[in-house]
């Protein structure tokens, strides 16, 4: 990217977001985060405070912004499932309303513009790995479709933007995150397991533990944010982004009770409605187009967040 951009991150606040502006200002550009902090925290961006080209702004992204910027990117919707299903039907609008109002910006100032998507628009998938071809295999009316089926409409809008207005667009399917800026109750797996191991509490895996996931540390995803931010105007994408290296949960569990040395035991609960079995992506077009893919694994990731909750944990 070249230096001296005008960026505007929604979710700006949030586990990712705050990474991305971490990394945006320190290359030069000067972000604008907004965040209404419904999941994200200004104390994950409070080191950027006093820098000149950081500003925060509280807003929801359900209503219109205008504003002046070269580049958008759209993170603002709730990831986790505890957080997305307190408000399902404000999850919905933040995902379609949120990439309206964003599209409609980006095509006002003619601002390149990133959805941040996911791979759970892939739902319970019946092809593995997942590549960016396959369609899905959602439930529409479940407990999880306020997040997945609004994931998929926001796709749908941006392509449509594309097609019907040109705006110039990216589109990135993220698979399972983590790292610091995590918040502790999100009850997202790797954040659940790593407190309850040290508070040497149950770790408690949904489900007998076979399923699989795929974890992509922090740093390795932003690195593929801007990479994809930085292709010409015919790569639009969807692109997966996530680490193909496929671990069971209950293996997450081992790994986190080993590293940490905690006692805790781990105990079973049954598995939530439409929960994915298996979760791998394809990132053959990551690796062709970017020259991208991961280079954290996911013991040194796992003992980089394990430190940062330590430290957060011991504030509380």
């Amino acid at each position: 990217m070249v230096s001296g951009k005008r960026v505007l991150v929604t979710g700006g606040a949030g586990f990712i977001g705050s990474h991305l502006c971490e990394r945006l200002v320190s290359e030069g550009h000067d972000v604008l985060c907004v965040d209404n902090y419904f999941t994200g925290s200004k104390g994950n961006v409070a080191h950027l405070f006093n820098n000149p080209h950081f500003e925060l702004m509280r807003h929801d992204v359900t209503f219109p912004l205008y504003i002046e910027t070269d580049e958008i990117y759209n993170l603002a919707c709730p990831a986790s499932p505890i957080h997305y299903q307190f408000d399902p039907v404000q999850t919905t609008k933040t995902s379609v309303y949120g990439a309206i109002n964003m599209l409609g910006l980006s095509r006002r100032v003619r601002a390149k513009i990133f959805q941040a998507s996911t791979s759970e628009i892939y739902g319970d998938p019946q092809v593995h790995p997942q590549q960016e071809s396959y369609w899905g295999h959602c439930n529409p009316i479940g407990p999880r479709a306020c997040y997945d089926e609004g994931k998929r409409c926001a796709e749908t809008l941006f392509f449509d933007y594309r097609r019907q207005h040109n705006v110039s667009i990216k589109v990135a399917r993220i698979f399972n995150t983590y790292g610091p800026h995590m918040h502790p109750t999100d009850g997202r797996v790797v954040s659940n397991f790593i407190v309850q191991a040290l508070r040497n509490k149950p770790v408690t895996i949904y489900g007998d533990g076979s399923q699989t996931r795929s974890f992509c540390y922090i740093d390795d995803l932003i690195e593929a944010f801007l990479r994809i931010m930085n292709t010409d105007d015919e790569f639009i994408g969807p692109v997966n982004i996530g680490n193909p290296e496929e671990f069971t949960i209950q293996e997450l569990a081992d790994t986190v009770i080993t590293l940490v040395g905690s006692k805790s035991k781990i105990i079973l609960k049954p598995l939530p409605d439409d929960d994915p079995v298996q979760r791998r992506p394809d990132i053959t077009i990551a690796r062709d187009i970017l020259d991208w893919e991961p280079k954290i694994q996911l013991l040194e990731g796992l003992k980089k967040t394990i430190t940062y909750f330590e430290g957060r944990l011991s504030k509380s």
